[in-house]
């Protein structure tokens, strides 16, 4: 008794009762089925079986069942013969790198997804899902509320990723679009730290700043955030002559500033999420640990390592308490957390805008460069700039169906 492989494709309005008539057909005469997908666009299905008939002689009566229900449902099918190579081929193409490409913007243009998918063909790797994780856009022509979200599997053997990084970069800052490249692993799908840095991440400011207007000095201090935050000068002795500048500064403006903090937008929904989901979060900061625990309390945050300013007599000194929290020590920091939390690096996401955040960044199992400056982007993993903090739910493999229901 020989047996055969076939492929099924079913097309037409998507309906109740097409899968279980036809799986209940595949079932009467015993067949197996090897895969099977489906998927459907504005009420209109594509369902596809690859099947194993087991005897060879049972398939013209299937392919005839099949035929006729279909033609009762009132949908299409093609049946396609896959030899015995073709399938080991197939088979044997699953033990290739799975990778996971997300394109995120206000809008999602053809011409963005033409680029994207280009770059992916042209390292000769193969698309083998799309899917949509934003919920149905709005054909309202103001994009500015709007996001949108597809996030694709790819299969293959990458040939360069650093010319596809830089392929994605150009892509992301020409057309206005975030693309993030990630390996599908066991790791992606299990996150479990995630370490921020605070001013211009979690807040829409950089508090030395205020503190310094407050102080009378902030262009000064302001061109030496500037300058660092670029990776100009080191940080450590840009974060000693701001510090030194506010000197005499009352304790009083440190409360008034930090009852009055911007939160960064998507920053409530994201650590509202993370919470739910067990996350362990950290706020690893060159600012100032004054600031980071009202956002501790705020967001109900695990850990917070920052900056202590000396406070004498209800007045800034102008000096600070300990070991300054630099690009090296925020590293040290994450590894640390994630040895006491036993998390594997490559579950740890880090998120930040400066190019003191890069170390941390590069040793996460995933660094988001957040609406970044342009060298941070350049030596990130991954950036985000098109919308606000929430968009890392996106990188995750999280689909508004499922965040609005939480």
């Amino acid at each position: 008794m020989s047996s055969e492989v076939i492929l099924i494709n079913i097309h037409g309005e998507d309906k109740p009762w097409v899968t279980a008539s036809i799986t209940e057909i595949l079932g009467k005469y015993n067949a197996t089925i090897l895969d099977v997908g489906q998927a459907d666009i504005h009420h209109n299905l594509s369902l596809g079986f690859m099947v194993k008939i087991n005897d060879s002689e049972q398939s013209g009566y299937i392919l005839k069942d099949i035929l006729f229900k279909c033609y009762e449902l009132g949908v299409q099918v093609r049946f396609s013969p896959v030899t015995f190579n073709e399938y080991d081929d197939w088979v044997d193409r699953q033990g290739k790198g799975r990778y996971v490409v997300t394109m995120l913007g206000h809008v999602i243009t053809a011409k963005q997804m033409a680029l994207v998918t280009k770059a992916v063909a042209e390292q000769s790797m193969n698309i083998d899902s799309i899917k949509r994780l934003t919920g149905r856009p709005s054909l309202n022509e103001d994009y500015e509320h709007e996001r949108s979200c597809i996030e694709f599997s790819v299969r293959g053997e990458l040939e360069d990723k650093s010319v596809l990084s830089s392929r994605f970069m150009e892509i992301s800052s020409q057309e206005n679009v975030d693309i993030s490249f990630q390996k599908d692993d066991l790791y992606r799908r299990n996150r479990r730290l995630i370490c921020f840095d605070m001013d211009s991440t979690l807040i829409k400011t950089e508090v030395i700043d205020e503190l310094a207007d407050r102080a009378g000095v902030g262009d000064e201090v302001r061109k030496i955030t500037e300058s660092a935050m670029r990776g100009e000068i080191d940080f450590s002795e840009s974060f000693r002559r701001r510090v030194s500048l506010l000197k005499g500064l009352d304790e009083s403006v440190m409360r008034e500033i930090a009852e009055n903090l911007p939160i960064m937008d998507g920053a409530d929904r994201l650590m509202a999420v993370l919470k739910k989901c067990g996350f362990k979060i950290a706020i690893l900061s060159g600012g100032f640990t004054y600031f980071g625990k009202y956002l501790q309390k705020r967001f109900g945050v695990d850990y917070v390592y920052a900056n202590q300013l000396e406070i004498q007599d209800g007045k800034l000194t102008g000096r600070y308490l300990g070991d300054i929290v630099d690009g090296k020590r925020k590293a040290e920091l994450l590894n640390l957390i994630a040895q006491v939390e036993k998390i594997e690096l490559e579950q740890v996401i880090a998120v930040g805008d400066g190019a003191n955040d890069l170390p941390m960044l590069n040793l996460a199992g995933l660094g988001i460069a957040f609406h970044a400056k342009p060298k941070v982007k350049a030596n990130a993993q991954q950036s985000l700039s098109t919308i606000g903090l929430d968009g890392i739910l996106y990188f995750l493999g999280f689909r508004d169906v499922h965040l609005d229901n939480m």
